[in-house]
């Protein structure tokens, strides 16, 4: 085997960047060992296997194993369809001990399946020293690396899997304290910014290096953006516990998991979840918004006993979730697209809910379960769909859960992949990279969600490089038209938006172009066509008034929704009319989230100036914000 040195100027890592075959066994970094109690080992991966239950038609297969892989906390697919893994031997020991840092060696390992089935996997070396490593996502020339306490761009123009040069910074400041609640959940998000998941146990204040520390951003418990061209930082919406699970459905809405205090959320921008513990910054809350889910996935009472038993296990098995996958492949039967799964740490299987449209947003209801382990080392991590529509399962193996008081048992780690029907062959002969920018655009159209957002983030990159052809985004522009005309007799809502934020990303639209699903009848079109306008902050006088209009008369509560996020962005003294249309309406009385999300926006606007709050104040249709501005104006 040969090797290939590359000398570091940021931070210190080790690259062993060429491949080696499965069947030489891997070991354990230098200085991990394991620490599990005398006498507790794994179930054997093959005996592991034949646990599992799945329901009726579904199947699971080995795909990788210890030694191949150890300790997987997160994984990705590249654009070939090749398995980039993070086996993370620090966790949860992400603390500084007397002001020095000393962890554990951590990983990333490339696994390409080569015969397409079972454990025939080439394993490649990435990263073979890293630091603190929670997540990886290949994209843009490179590769992604949540580093702590940095976000890590690693260069690879080529794709050759040795990096072009050290490792970039792109941000720095994730706070290294945070124990099991660190930093974590790098994926790409449909309006093309690199977005990721942040625990509540301790702060962190990032930004750019050698930026003004001014302009760097504070956040615990939130999801969070970063865009790869722009540079710029955002938090989308902060509050729960500890979220360890993103992703988004057909319509482009994001979605996490959480721990202890409900274990599914909609993201709404500019939402102040409820807390497991501590206040937000802004005490003129009042009140936090809740959970989407109808119900919880264990017995109640203390979060901290939730760890098994009968009452727990009858309801989902416990309070812990890491994982969230919304399928949207081409492999399960019909019913099962769109179901959000997660893993259950102390369940020690996959559940799924069932989501649908509630009110201004989302009711998940409980499905039940997916996948039952029946082992208690089975510790599901992380659940994404492959290109070929089958499910892969990271399984972290040990005994221990997220606060791995018991010791860890740092030799083992599993991927599963379960399909329905027969058994079907892995992808391992593909890469989208080599498409001509048409067959990107064709796949956009795609029935797996794999080959959707892949086919955009290559556009994405091509247009931000200047390569795409000049053919491309006039022909985007007429299928998105071609889309919005067939609506709703014939078009499919799903490929519009799909058209929609590929001309988004590659620079295809501007306000004229966003006008027209601004008024198209379905309500998803309208959300994201607000959404985009006001990207950058910056609404125009007659787009405001259109705003306006819109939340006097538009009859979707989601939408209104979509208005009433779209006030954070506005200039304080923008908001007014806008608030003002959206406080009419008082059949949004009850709604749990349109009130409280329309106080978030307009509340800056009410403590700068009394007279126009209390003009609001007198023609507010919606109880709860009349007590909110009242109280806000006789607060010191």
């Amino acid at each position: 085997m040969q090797l290939r040195s590359l000398t570091r100027t940021v931070r210190s890592f080790c690259l062993l960047p060429f491949a080696f075959c499965l069947h030489a066994a891997a070991q354990l970094p230098p200085g991990v060992t394991d620490s599990q109690k005398a006498g507790d080992l794994p179930t054997s991966p093959a005996e592991s296997l034949k646990k599992i239950t799945l329901p009726p038609g579904f199947r699971a297969q080995l795909v990788a194993a210890e030694p191949q892989v150890m300790q997987p906390i997160a994984m990705e697919f590249d654009d070939r369809g090749r398995l980039w893994v993070v086996e993370n031997f620090s966790y949860p020991a992400l603390k500084k001990n007397n002001g020095v840092t000393n962890p554990a060696p951590d990983r990333i390992v490339i696994l390409t399946n080569r015969s397409g089935y079972g454990i025939d996997v080439e394993r490649k070396v990435f990263l073979s020293a890293g630091r603190n490593v929670t997540s990886v996502l290949p994209g843009f020339g490179g590769v992604w690396v949540l580093s702590l306490p940095d976000l890590l761009f690693f260069p690879d123009a080529n794709g050759d899997d040795v990096p072009d040069g050290p490792p970039v910074v792109a941000l720095t400041g994730w706070n290294i304290n945070a124990g099991h609640n660190f930093v974590n959940g790098l994926a790409w998000g449909p309006d093309g910014w690199l977005w990721g998941r942040h625990g509540i146990t301790t702060k962190s204040t990032v930004g750019r290096p050698g930026s003004p520390t001014n302009e760097w951003g504070t956040l615990d418990c939130s999801i969070w953006r970063y865009h790869p061209v722009t540079k710029k930082f955002d938090v989308v919406c902060r509050g729960t516990t500890n979220p360890w699970g993103l992703d988004w459905d057909e319509n482009g809405q994001a979605f996490f998991s959480n721990n202890v205090i409900g274990h599914y959320w909609h993201v709404i921008p500019g939402a102040f979840y409820k807390r497991m513990f501590g206040t937000h910054e802004n005490p003129h809350l009042y009140e936090l918004m809740e959970s989407c889910s109808d119900h919880l996935h264990w017995a109640g009472a203390k979060w901290s006993e939730a760890r098994g038993g009968a009452a727990h296990d009858a309801l989902g098995g416990g309070h812990s979730h890491c994982g969230l996958m919304i399928y949207q492949g081409d492999n399960f039967p019909a019913e099962w697209r769109g179901r959000a799964f997660m893993g259950n740490i102390h369940g020690n299987r996959v559940l799924y809910d069932v989501p649908s449209r509630n009110g201004s947003g989302y009711t998940a209801k409980h499905g039940g379960a997916f996948l039952m382990a029946n082992d208690p080392w089975f510790r599901s991590t992380v659940q994404i769909t492959g290109p070929d529509g089958g499910v892969f399962i990271a399984d972290w193996s040990d005994l221990g859960e997220c606060h791995d008081s018991d010791g860890s048992y740092r030799s083992s780690g599993r991927i599963y992949k379960v399909t329905h029907g027969i058994p079907i062959k892995t992808v391992n002969d593909l890469n989208l990279a080599k498409l001509s920018d048409a067959e990107l655009v064709n796949r956009l159209g795609h029935p797996n969600e794999w080959h959707r957002r892949h086919a955009q983030r290559l556009l994405q990159e091509r247009a931000v490089a200047g390569h795409l052809d000049k053919a491309t985004i006039p022909s985007m522009r007429m299928k998105f038209l071609g889309e919005m005309k067939r609506w709703p007799q014939e078009g499919s809502v799903a490929l519009l938006l799909r058209m929609l934020w590929a001309l988004h990303v590659t620079g295809g639209l501007d306000e004229a172009s966003l006008m027209l699903p601004l008024r198209h009848t379905n309500e998803h079109a309208r959300w994201w066509a607000i959404r985009l306008l006001t990207e950058d902050k910056k609404v125009s006088p007659a787009l405001l008034a259109k705003f306006v209009t819109m939340a006097r008369e538009d009859k979707s509560a989601f939408v209104r929704l979509g208005l009433a996020s779209a006030l954070q962005r506005l200039p304080v003294n923008d908001r007014w009319d806008l608030a003002t249309a959206l406080l009419a309406h008082a059949e949004d009385a009850a709604d749990k989230d349109l009130p409280l999300l329309t106080w978030y926006g307009i509340e800056p606007a009410v403590a700068a100036d009394q007279t126009k709050a209390a003009l609001l104040l007198a023609k507010c249709q919606l109880p709860q914000v009349r007590q909110f501005i009242t109280r806000r104006l006789t607060a010191k």
